[in-house]
């Protein structure tokens, strides 16, 4: 079992959530950026070295614009609101998937943001936007036919705009009750172990990642050896 983790997340529920309150869905998007911040400062504490959550959906730009909209805008205003907090607090933040389609205020705060967090070595959080697991695929696979030369991680990494490939996830978390991938980390997730909760993300903290870490412990990881080959 590796020493430190990578833990990614599905962060489902935010509007069933506001369904059963009887609030608007934004409310329910408001509420899942606050048990964001809950998790990240749990995560921080745990042996976790990078936190991937799945923002917004490449698939998510189907949903009515009106959502869409609040979704960026939260989304920024969220960004720049900590990334001062992330930086004191030694976590790097970095953003994954497409830019091309984001609005262009979104993409300088993002910017700023991963430049005043690059240093970060406490954890390293990735936020999802834009993304798609099988674009992202294929930019890596066009990238590597016109340059020939690198390892196909290093192309994904080109893809994601960061500096480097990110390491294979070892627990995947989804939330809400559904049970798939959703087009999410398809290549990181080859070996990942999977843990679904029916815990909608707005109730999601310290307490439900303990749960799925534990349950990732009681785990035998195999990567296709006998079981009297594992340590």
């Amino acid at each position: 079992m590796p020493d430190s983790l990578h833990v990614a997340i599905i962060m489902d529920g935010n509007g069933r959530w506001a369904h059963q309150r009887n609030l608007p869905r934004k409310a329910g998007h408001s509420a899942g950026a606050q048990a964001l911040l809950n998790t990240i400062e749990a995560a921080g504490a745990r042996d976790i070295h990078m936190l991937t959550v799945y923002a917004f959906s490449s698939d998510n730009w189907n949903r009515p614009s009106k959502e869409t909209h609040a979704l960026m805008t939260l989304i920024r205003t969220r960004i720049r609101r900590e990334m001062h907090r992330c930086q004191k607090e030694n976590i790097r933040l970095s953003v994954i998937g497409r830019r091309d389609r984001l609005p262009n205020r979104l993409v300088e705060t993002i910017c700023e943001a991963e430049e005043l967090t690059r240093d970060g070595a406490l954890l390293h959080l990735r936020l999802a936007v834009d993304y798609s697991g099988r674009h992202a695929l294929e930019h890596a696979a066009r990238y590597m036919s016109g340059n020939g030369h690198g390892s196909f991680s290093h192309a994904l990494g080109k893809a994601y705009h960061t500096r480097e490939s990110a390491s294979d996830v070892d627990l995947l978390i989804r939330t809400g009750g559904e049970k798939r991938l959703s087009d999410f980390l398809l290549w990181e997730c080859a070996y990942a172990e999977l843990y679904f909760t029916d815990c909608w993300w707005p109730d999601f903290g310290a307490q439900e990642l303990d749960l799925a870490l534990g349950e990732f412990r009681r785990r035998q990881r195999r990567f296709g050896c006998l079981p009297s080959q594992c340590t």
